[in-house]
């Protein structure tokens, strides 16, 4: 099957992750994605491995250049020069969508704002990510997820109100790869307004918008009752004792989200052994186990121990409430829920190397991706512009002059 967006040319000019992960999600759907890189140095995501600040993988697999580059073609191009900038225009000539993080004064020297591309492709989608947005004082700042998405906008609220430090992003990439798919899911509806109406827009997206559209229940909440932390609780003083975490006799973890509790309560605790706490008064309904919360949470706490977390898994299959185990990444790759709808695939490598890889949360007609490794370094560079037009001897001639690879 072709992809939905088969027959859709993207030119990328983008570092890092944040962006050029919008990229990938467009590239997995089927379009041709174009990645533009600087001739010697690459986008600067390459370097990570070489300096030893990102292990990488069996095969030489370097997992931070794949996740936001795999699926794309690689140009090498000097945008500084004009032979280059030449050849990007003609690159954009052909394209349905631009998509760069680059901050304004950047765009403005090379040459690479709306009217300048809208000049050689008047129906050119441009699209923009950024930290902080197009508009306002910061709109020349630059920024990475760590920073405004997590650290500006989520880490005081992430943070328990006893904790003396805020807590730091849990991983790499968190904010980055929900804002591809979030740009990836702006160029979608761009495209549909184009060929409906005609008219080609600008799409705009930033980690900080990002941010607090993630948080924005928290935000509205703030608004309305001037609060600056939603009120937190310690695990044994949970209202409903039925939404709250479990430890195993493994020193493992369930996730119990079971909302409506008089409905489920007397068919959890007689799955888990205990049918006599379904009369019990003292937790006989949602109020009573609100009032004996700390006891009722205890009770639970002590038969989850006395269970391996397998055990409790095999268990609550029969529970007619919502749970979930508290995986870890390694055990996620070899879940068969994920595993049959095809939420991990392998990408091979032309050096033999394989490894396995999350896909975007979508899939259509019922059809899991099929991926492609990120490329090399320019690997596309001949393929590319040979197609524009220039001949081998121009593109010798522009390689000695530096402006390609």
């Amino acid at each position: 099957m072709a992809g939905t967006m088969a027959g859709v040319r993207v030119v990328e000019v983008a570092s890092w992750t944040f962006v050029p992960a919008a990229g990938a999600v467009l590239a997995e759907w089927g379009a041709d994605v174009i990645k533009v890189e600087h001739p010697v140095t690459g986008d600067p995501q390459r370097g990570l491995s070489a300096m030893g600040l990102v292990p990488t993988g069996p095969g030489g697999v370097d997992y931070m250049v794949e996740l936001p580059n795999r699926g794309k073609r690689s140009v090498g191009i000097d945008l500084k020069s004009p032979e280059g900038h030449e050849a990007l225009l003609k690159l954009v000539a052909t394209a349905d969508v631009f998509l760069t993080n680059m901050l304004p004064a950047q765009r403005q020297s090379l040459g690479l704002e709306v009217d300048d591309l809208r000049a050689v492709n008047p129906n050119l989608v441009y699209v923009r990510g950024s930290g902080q947005g197009q508009r306002g004082p910061e709109r020349e700042k630059g920024a990475y997820d760590g920073s405004t998405f997590w650290g500006r906008v989520i880490a005081a609220q992430a943070t328990p109100s006893d904790r003396e430090w805020p807590l730091n992003q849990p991983f790499a990439a968190f904010g980055d790869l929900m804002g591809g798919l979030t740009i990836a899911g702006g160029i979608s509806a761009a495209l549909f307004h184009r060929e409906r109406t005609g008219e080609a827009t600008v799409v705009d997206s930033s980690l900080l918008a990002l941010g607090m559209w993630a948080t924005g229940a928290n935000i509205l909440a703030a608004g309305l009752f001037g609060i600056t932390q939603v009120p937190g609780g310690s695990r044994d003083q949970m209202p409903n004792p039925l939404v709250n975490m479990y430890r195993t006799k493994d020193g493992r973890f369930l996730t119990l989200m079971m909302l409506q509790s008089d409905r489920f309560w007397p068919d959890l605790v007689t799955t888990i052994g205990h049918p006599e706490l379904a009369d019990d008064q003292r937790f006989v309904d949602a109020a009573k186990r609100f009032e004996n919360r700390a006891e009722c949470i205890a009770t639970l706490d002590a038969i989850f121990a006395e269970k391996s977390f397998e055990e409790w898994r095999d268990v609550l299959t029969r529970a007619q409430g919502v749970w979930a185990p508290v995986e870890t990444p390694g055990e996620l790759l070899e879940d068969p829920q994920s595993l049959a709808n095809g939420y991990v695939r392998e990408i091979a490598l032309d050096n033999g190397a394989s490894f396995r890889i999350v896909p975007s949360p979508l899939q259509f007609n019922e059809t899991p991706p099929d991926l492609t490794g990120a490329p090399g370094h320019g690997e596309h560079t001949d393929e590319v512009l040979l197609d524009l037009g220039y001949d081998m001897d121009q593109l010798l001639e522009l390689k000695v002059k530096g402006a390609i690879l």
